[in-house]
């Protein structure tokens, strides 16, 4: 299967991906930390370039997130992220997977309900980050292990110039499920 993941520089989904024998690659506009498999680049610069069977799609949830209504709420920084997310959605691709925390996307963009919102401690991880998966031609991933402990780490992350990045990290759990289920 050909499989892009986009706004993903970390290689954890992709590489997962490939670890089960297909050709998966990433795209972000950061260079990505592990691999090769990566186009750094604007997503929509390559998504007609190549036949994709699956898409999943991190995209940055700055603008998107409740925790930024603060700041993004009624702005056209968030008008745009949305605007993306969309685009994103209507890509044609035949199986899409549009990753992001709780906020604005399922009461305002056309996505509307996320189809389920998953917790790294159902994958393996005793922590909280509460995540909605908006799915189009793929099954509700399911949990694959189920751990005590629900520390909410994320959310009490001290700041730091690698912040955003380190919060935006996909579980290595969820990323194997991804790949295990999807692939």
């Amino acid at each position: 299967m050909n499989v892009l993941v986009a706004c993903e520089y970390s290689g954890r989904v992709r590489e997962a991906f490939r670890k089960k024998g297909h050709r998966a690659w990433s795209c972000d506009l950061l260079p990505t930390e592990q691999g090769i498999h990566h186009f750094q680049a604007d997503v929509f610069s390559i998504l007609n370039k190549f036949s994709w069977d699956l898409m999943i799609a991190h995209p940055p949830c700055t603008a998107l997130c409740v925790s930024g209504n603060r700041w993004y709420a009624n702005t056209q920084d968030r008008i745009d992220a949305i605007h993306f997310v969309e685009r994103l959605w209507n890509c044609g691709i035949p199986k899409v997977c549009i990753e992001n925390p709780v906020g604005v996307l399922s009461t305002q963009s056309m996505l509307g309900k996320a189809t389920q919102y998953i917790q790294p401690w159902q994958f393996g991880h005793g922590e909280t980050k509460k995540t909605g998966l908006w799915l189009d031609g793929l099954a509700p991933l399911q949990p694959t292990n189920i751990v005590n402990g629900r520390d909410n780490r994320i959310h009490r992350m001290a700041p730091s110039k690698d912040r955003g990045k380190l919060r935006s990290l996909t579980y290595q759990g969820i990323a194997d499920a991804m790949a295990d289920q999807w692939g």
